[in-house]
Protein backbone atom coordinates (compact mmCIF):
# COMPACT_ATOMS: atom_id res chain seq x y z
CA UNK A 1 0.00 0.00 0.00
CA UNK A 2 1.13 3.60 -0.65
CA UNK A 3 0.04 6.83 -0.16
CA UNK A 4 -1.62 8.67 -2.87
CA UNK A 5 0.54 12.11 -4.05
CA UNK A 6 -2.16 14.54 -2.87
CA UNK A 7 -1.83 16.24 0.38
CA UNK A 8 -5.66 17.02 0.89
CA UNK A 9 -6.91 16.56 4.13
CA UNK A 10 -9.29 13.93 1.91
CA UNK A 11 -6.43 12.27 0.81
CA UNK A 12 -5.88 8.63 1.63
CA UNK A 13 -3.34 4.69 1.16
CA UNK A 14 -4.56 3.28 -1.67
CA UNK A 15 -5.61 -0.79 -0.72
CA UNK A 16 -6.27 -2.62 -3.51
CA UNK A 17 -8.98 -4.62 -1.65
CA UNK A 18 -10.93 -1.93 -2.49
CA UNK A 19 -11.80 -3.03 -6.09
CA UNK A 20 -13.35 -6.27 -5.08
CA UNK A 21 -15.58 -4.14 -2.66
CA UNK A 22 -19.40 -4.43 -3.82
CA UNK A 23 -21.23 -1.03 -3.37
CA UNK A 24 -24.88 -1.66 -1.43
CA UNK A 25 -27.79 0.12 -3.81
CA UNK A 26 -31.16 0.28 -2.34
CA UNK A 27 -30.27 -3.48 -0.45
CA UNK A 28 -28.82 -4.98 -3.48
CA UNK A 29 -24.99 -5.30 -3.61
CA UNK A 30 -23.09 -5.15 -7.07
CA UNK A 31 -19.39 -4.90 -8.17
CA UNK A 32 -18.35 -1.15 -7.63
CA UNK A 33 -18.14 -0.53 -11.78
CA UNK A 34 -21.28 -1.70 -12.12
CA UNK A 35 -23.37 0.62 -8.82
CA UNK A 36 -25.64 2.72 -10.50
CA UNK A 37 -28.46 4.96 -9.63
CA UNK A 38 -31.00 6.21 -12.32
CA UNK A 39 -30.25 9.83 -13.95
CA UNK A 40 -33.90 10.78 -12.90
CA UNK A 41 -33.03 10.07 -9.24
CA UNK A 42 -33.10 13.34 -7.19
CA UNK A 43 -29.39 13.27 -6.22
CA UNK A 44 -28.36 13.19 -9.47
CA UNK A 45 -30.73 16.18 -10.90
CA UNK A 46 -30.59 18.34 -8.09
CA UNK A 47 -28.34 17.32 -5.39
CA UNK A 48 -31.36 16.99 -3.19
CA UNK A 49 -29.98 14.13 -0.21
CA UNK A 50 -27.90 13.88 2.41
CA UNK A 51 -24.81 11.94 3.90
CA UNK A 52 -22.64 10.80 5.81
CA UNK A 53 -19.13 9.44 6.78
CA UNK A 54 -18.14 6.97 9.08
CA UNK A 55 -15.87 4.70 10.14
CA UNK A 56 -15.28 1.08 11.25
CA UNK A 57 -12.54 0.53 14.13
CA UNK A 58 -11.88 -2.95 15.41
CA UNK A 59 -15.49 -4.15 15.02
CA UNK A 60 -17.36 -0.85 15.96
CA UNK A 61 -18.81 1.78 14.74
CA UNK A 62 -17.08 5.05 15.96
CA UNK A 63 -19.66 7.85 17.24
CA UNK A 64 -22.43 5.94 15.04
CA UNK A 65 -25.44 7.59 17.67
CA UNK A 66 -24.04 10.40 16.86
CA UNK A 67 -23.36 10.15 12.98
CA UNK A 68 -26.99 8.90 12.71
CA UNK A 69 -28.23 11.73 14.65
CA UNK A 70 -27.12 14.35 12.49
CA UNK A 71 -28.00 12.04 9.66
CA UNK A 72 -31.91 12.06 10.50
CA UNK A 73 -31.84 15.78 11.75
CA UNK A 74 -31.03 16.84 8.00
CA UNK A 75 -33.36 14.28 6.84
CA UNK A 76 -36.12 15.84 8.76
CA UNK A 77 -34.91 19.02 8.00
CA UNK A 78 -35.71 18.98 4.45
CA UNK A 79 -39.03 16.45 4.54
CA UNK A 80 -36.38 13.24 3.44
CA UNK A 81 -38.48 9.87 4.57
CA UNK A 82 -35.54 7.44 4.93
CA UNK A 83 -37.85 4.66 4.95
CA UNK A 84 -36.06 3.17 8.15
CA UNK A 85 -35.59 3.66 11.44
CA UNK A 86 -32.60 4.44 12.80
CA UNK A 87 -32.05 1.23 14.25
CA UNK A 88 -32.94 -0.16 11.04
CA UNK A 89 -30.42 1.54 9.04
CA UNK A 90 -27.38 1.35 11.56
CA UNK A 91 -28.42 -2.97 10.56
CA UNK A 92 -28.19 -2.15 6.63
CA UNK A 93 -24.42 -0.50 7.39
CA UNK A 94 -23.83 -4.02 9.03
CA UNK A 95 -25.26 -5.83 6.19
CA UNK A 96 -22.48 -4.21 3.89
CA UNK A 97 -19.65 -4.70 6.48
CA UNK A 98 -20.54 -8.38 6.71
CA UNK A 99 -21.39 -9.01 2.99
CA UNK A 100 -17.62 -7.56 2.26
CA UNK A 101 -15.92 -9.09 5.20
CA UNK A 102 -14.89 -5.77 6.98
CA UNK A 103 -13.71 -5.76 11.20
CA UNK A 104 -11.64 -2.73 10.82
CA UNK A 105 -9.79 -0.16 8.93
CA UNK A 106 -13.02 1.20 6.85
CA UNK A 107 -14.61 4.52 5.91
CA UNK A 108 -18.11 4.03 4.82
CA UNK A 109 -20.03 6.67 2.73
CA UNK A 110 -23.63 6.54 2.91
CA UNK A 111 -25.51 8.56 0.90
CA UNK A 112 -29.39 9.30 0.71
CA UNK A 113 -31.51 10.90 -1.97
CA UNK A 114 -35.08 11.43 -2.14
CA UNK A 115 -35.41 9.18 -5.28
CA UNK A 116 -36.28 8.27 -8.43
CA UNK A 117 -38.64 11.46 -10.35
CA UNK A 118 -40.84 11.12 -13.09
CA UNK A 119 -38.69 13.92 -14.98
CA UNK A 120 -35.85 15.99 -13.81
CA UNK A 121 -37.14 19.23 -12.22
CA UNK A 122 -37.02 20.97 -8.50
CA UNK A 123 -40.59 20.02 -7.10
CA UNK A 124 -40.09 17.11 -4.57
CA UNK A 125 -43.86 15.97 -5.32
CA UNK A 126 -42.69 14.08 -8.51
CA UNK A 127 -40.85 11.83 -6.53
CA UNK A 128 -42.35 8.07 -7.90
CA UNK A 129 -41.49 5.95 -5.25
CA UNK A 130 -39.21 5.62 -2.12
CA UNK A 131 -35.51 7.23 -1.14
CA UNK A 132 -31.77 5.83 -2.83
CA UNK A 133 -29.71 4.34 -0.38
CA UNK A 134 -26.49 3.93 -1.42
CA UNK A 135 -23.59 2.61 1.13
CA UNK A 136 -20.00 2.12 -0.30
CA UNK A 137 -17.52 0.55 2.26
CA UNK A 138 -13.94 1.18 1.61
CA UNK A 139 -10.70 0.12 3.43
CA UNK A 140 -9.08 3.49 4.10
CA UNK A 141 -6.45 4.93 5.95
CA UNK A 142 -5.34 9.07 5.78
CA UNK A 143 -2.04 9.91 4.15
CA UNK A 144 0.31 9.35 6.95
CA UNK A 145 2.68 12.16 5.33
CA UNK A 146 0.20 14.80 6.42
CA UNK A 147 1.02 14.03 10.00
CA UNK A 148 4.94 14.46 9.25
CA UNK A 149 4.46 17.72 6.79
CA UNK A 150 1.21 19.44 7.80
CA UNK A 151 -0.95 21.10 5.83
CA UNK A 152 -1.27 24.36 3.73
CA UNK A 153 -4.01 26.25 3.47
CA UNK A 154 -5.45 29.70 1.78
CA UNK A 155 -8.05 32.02 2.60
CA UNK A 156 -10.71 32.41 0.44
CA UNK A 157 -13.24 34.67 -1.35
CA UNK A 158 -16.08 32.32 -0.95
CA UNK A 159 -17.86 32.38 2.64
CA UNK A 160 -19.83 30.26 4.65
CA UNK A 161 -23.12 30.47 4.53
CA UNK A 162 -25.74 31.44 7.27
CA UNK A 163 -28.23 29.42 8.14
CA UNK A 164 -30.42 31.72 6.37
CA UNK A 165 -28.76 30.93 3.12
CA UNK A 166 -27.91 27.44 3.44
CA UNK A 167 -27.58 25.76 6.97
CA UNK A 168 -23.54 24.10 7.24
CA UNK A 169 -24.95 21.69 10.05
CA UNK A 170 -27.18 19.95 7.37
CA UNK A 171 -24.66 17.54 5.28
CA UNK A 172 -26.19 17.96 1.99
CA UNK A 173 -25.31 16.27 -1.23
CA UNK A 174 -24.98 20.07 -2.15
CA UNK A 175 -21.10 20.94 -1.81
CA UNK A 176 -20.89 23.39 -5.05
CA UNK A 177 -19.64 26.50 -3.24
CA UNK A 178 -17.07 24.39 -1.54
CA UNK A 179 -15.71 22.59 -4.12
CA UNK A 180 -15.82 26.41 -6.12
CA UNK A 181 -13.41 27.11 -3.08
CA UNK A 182 -11.29 24.41 -2.75
CA UNK A 183 -10.59 24.87 -7.12
CA UNK A 184 -9.43 28.44 -6.01
CA UNK A 185 -7.00 26.91 -3.13
CA UNK A 186 -5.75 24.17 -5.02
CA UNK A 187 -4.91 26.52 -8.20
CA UNK A 188 -2.83 28.30 -5.95
CA UNK A 189 -0.75 25.46 -4.49
CA UNK A 190 -2.54 25.26 -1.29
CA UNK A 191 -4.61 21.55 -0.29
CA UNK A 192 -7.19 23.35 1.34
CA UNK A 193 -9.44 26.23 1.33
CA UNK A 194 -10.15 28.11 4.93
CA UNK A 195 -13.22 30.20 4.82
CA UNK A 196 -13.97 32.86 6.42
CA UNK A 197 -18.27 34.00 7.65
CA UNK A 198 -20.07 36.59 6.52
CA UNK A 199 -19.13 38.78 9.60
CA UNK A 200 -15.11 38.46 8.02
CA UNK A 201 -14.22 35.46 11.14
CA UNK A 202 -12.66 32.53 10.88
CA UNK A 203 -15.16 29.79 10.11
CA UNK A 204 -14.01 26.45 8.59
CA UNK A 205 -12.96 24.93 5.98
CA UNK A 206 -14.05 23.67 2.66
CA UNK A 207 -14.65 19.83 3.80
CA UNK A 208 -12.88 20.06 7.53
CA UNK A 209 -13.46 22.15 10.74
CA UNK A 210 -10.54 24.65 11.78
CA UNK A 211 -8.74 24.98 15.20
CA UNK A 212 -5.66 26.79 16.11
CA UNK A 213 -3.56 27.05 19.31
CA UNK A 214 -2.91 30.54 21.65
CA UNK A 215 -0.48 28.87 24.16
CA UNK A 216 -2.45 25.61 25.76
CA UNK A 217 -5.55 27.48 24.72
CA UNK A 218 -7.22 25.82 21.92
CA UNK A 219 -9.78 28.42 19.81
CA UNK A 220 -12.05 27.29 16.94
CA UNK A 221 -15.11 29.45 15.51
CA UNK A 222 -18.48 29.89 17.44
CA UNK A 223 -20.10 27.09 15.19
CA UNK A 224 -22.78 29.67 13.82
CA UNK A 225 -21.73 29.01 9.85
CA UNK A 226 -19.42 25.94 10.10
CA UNK A 227 -19.97 22.06 9.73
CA UNK A 228 -21.90 20.12 12.49
CA UNK A 229 -18.29 18.05 12.70
CA UNK A 230 -18.71 15.33 14.71
CA UNK A 231 -14.80 15.02 15.09
CA UNK A 232 -14.38 18.57 16.00
CA UNK A 233 -17.20 17.91 18.74
CA UNK A 234 -14.81 15.17 20.30
CA UNK A 235 -11.46 17.60 19.73
CA UNK A 236 -13.29 19.85 21.72
CA UNK A 237 -14.56 17.60 24.43
CA UNK A 238 -11.42 15.67 24.75
CA UNK A 239 -9.32 18.80 25.52
CA UNK A 240 -11.17 20.20 28.13
CA UNK A 241 -11.32 16.58 29.37
CA UNK A 242 -8.00 16.81 30.03
CA UNK A 243 -8.50 19.58 31.82
CA UNK A 244 -6.97 22.57 29.45
CA UNK A 245 -9.39 25.46 28.00
CA UNK A 246 -11.00 25.46 25.00
CA UNK A 247 -12.55 28.98 23.37
CA UNK A 248 -15.15 28.88 21.24
CA UNK A 249 -15.59 32.35 20.21
CA UNK A 250 -15.51 34.68 16.84
CA UNK A 251 -11.51 35.15 15.90
CA UNK A 252 -9.66 36.81 13.13
CA UNK A 253 -7.39 35.64 10.42
CA UNK A 254 -5.11 38.88 12.25
CA UNK A 255 -5.00 36.13 15.34
CA UNK A 256 -4.50 32.89 13.33
CA UNK A 257 -1.07 34.03 11.80
CA UNK A 258 0.32 34.49 14.84
CA UNK A 259 -1.32 31.34 16.49
CA UNK A 260 1.06 28.82 17.83
CA UNK A 261 -0.38 26.00 15.96
CA UNK A 262 -3.27 25.12 13.50
CA UNK A 263 -5.04 21.90 12.63
CA UNK A 264 -8.12 20.78 11.31
CA UNK A 265 -10.43 17.75 11.65
CA UNK A 266 -13.04 15.16 9.62
CA UNK A 267 -13.97 11.80 10.32
CA UNK A 268 -11.33 10.39 7.64
CA UNK A 269 -8.00 12.40 8.67
CA UNK A 270 -8.58 12.80 12.78
CA UNK A 271 -6.59 15.50 13.77
CA UNK A 272 -4.37 16.96 10.47
CA UNK A 273 -1.62 19.64 11.30
CA UNK A 274 -1.60 22.90 9.04
CA UNK A 275 1.84 24.09 8.85
CA UNK A 276 1.53 27.27 6.27
CA UNK A 277 -1.74 29.31 6.14
CA UNK A 278 -2.00 32.62 3.16
CA UNK A 279 2.00 31.68 2.77
CA UNK A 280 2.68 32.08 6.50
CA UNK A 281 4.08 29.92 8.18
CA UNK A 282 2.14 29.03 11.39
CA UNK A 283 4.37 28.78 14.27
CA UNK A 284 7.32 27.35 13.53
CA UNK A 285 5.59 26.01 10.02
CA UNK A 286 5.60 22.41 11.50
CA UNK A 287 3.30 19.95 13.60
CA UNK A 288 3.46 21.04 16.75
CA UNK A 289 3.89 19.48 20.24
CA UNK A 290 0.22 20.64 21.51
CA UNK A 291 -1.40 19.31 17.96
CA UNK A 292 0.69 16.31 18.52
CA UNK A 293 -0.85 16.02 22.14
CA UNK A 294 -4.45 16.47 20.60
CA UNK A 295 -3.77 13.77 18.28
CA UNK A 296 -2.70 11.44 20.84
CA UNK A 297 -5.77 12.55 23.08
CA UNK A 298 -7.79 11.38 19.72
CA UNK A 299 -6.07 8.30 19.21
CA UNK A 300 -6.55 7.27 22.49
CA UNK A 301 -10.44 7.77 21.88
CA UNK A 302 -10.22 6.09 18.82
CA UNK A 303 -8.82 2.59 20.97
CA UNK A 304 -11.78 3.10 22.93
Amino acid sequence: MTPLSSSSSQSYVKDLRNEGVQIYVNGEFFPRDQAKVSIFDAGFVLGDGIWEGIRLIDGRLLAIDDHIDRLYEGATAIQLDIGFTKAGLVDEIWKCLRHNDMQDGVHIRIMISRGVKSTPNQDPRFITGGATIVIVAEWKQPNPALKETGMTLMTLTIRCSTPDVFDLRLNSHSRLNFIQALLQAINMGADEALMLDDRGFVASCNSTNFFIFRGDELWTSDGLTCFNGITRKAAIRLWRQAGLTVREAPFTLAQVYSADEAFVTGTLGGITPVATIDGRPIGDGRPGPRTARMNALYQDYLAG
